[in-house]
C-alpha cells in the first residue's frame, strides 16, 4: 500500500492512503498535535467537530491533521505560504479533495486564540476550537471571500461551535 507523508513542516506523521479497499463509511482520520502551552486542547472534542464537519460534508473518506501552534510558528507559516509575516488565527492546506476523499491539514495558533478569546466572549479553549472548525470549512469547500458566502460561513461556525462549545462553571 502507498503511503501519505505530509509535506507540512510541523506534521511528520505519516498516513496510509485511504483507498477504495476501505469502505465508504469510513470514519474520517483525524490526528491532533499540539505544538504550544498557551491553551490547552480537549483532542476529543475538536476531532468530534472536525468529524461532524466532514461527515455533513457527504465526504466519507477523510484524512485530515490539525497541528495546533504558537504565533512564532503560524507567522513563519504565513510568511512561507501567504507572503504575510504577521500570525494569523487559522491557515488551511487542502492536499487532495474529490467528491468522495479528502486530505488537508489545518494549523490554529493557539496563542492567538488565548488573545482574541475575552474580546470575543470565548473561552480560549472554544475560540481554538472556532479557528479549527474555520479550517476544516476552508477544507470542506466553504469560502469567506464575498460578504454572502461570509455569512453563510459564520452561520456554520456558530452552529458548530454552539454544538461542540465547552461547558464552564
Amino acid at each position: 500500500m502507498n503511503g501519505y507523508v505530509s509535506h507540512h513542516p510541523l506534521l511528520t506523521i505519516h498516513y496510509p492512503l485511504l483507498t477504495v479497499h476501505y469502505p465508504l463509511s469510513t470514519t474520517p482520520l483525524i490526528s491532533i498535535t499540539n505544538r504550544q502551552k498557551y491553551v490547552p486542547i480537549d483532542r476529543r472534542r475538536m476531532r468530534r467537530a472536525v468529524q461532524a464537519i466532514v461527515r455533513e460534508a457527504g465526504i466519507p473518506d477523510a484524512q485530515i491533521s490539525v497541528a495546533v501552534v504558537d504565533d512564532r510558528t503560524i507567522a513563519a507559516l504565513h510568511q512561507e505560504f501567504l507572503d504575510d509575516p504577521e500570525p494569523t488565527d487559522v491557515l488551511s492546506f487542502v492536499l487532495e479533495r474529490s467528491p468522495q476523499h479528502l486530505e488537508g491539514e489545518v494549523v490554529v495558533s493557539a496563542e492567538t486564540a488565548a488573545a482574541n478569546a475575552p474580546r470575543y466572549g470565548n473561552a480560549p479553549e472554544d475560540e481554538l476550537l472556532l479557528y479549527a472548525i474555520h479550517g476544516t470549512l476552508h477544507l470542506v469547500g466553504y469560502d469567506d471571500t464575498t460578504p454572502r458566502k461570509r455569512a453563510v460561513m459564520r452561520k456554520r461556525e456558530t452552529q458548530y461551535l454552539n454544538h461542540f462549545r465547552s461547558v464552564t462553571e
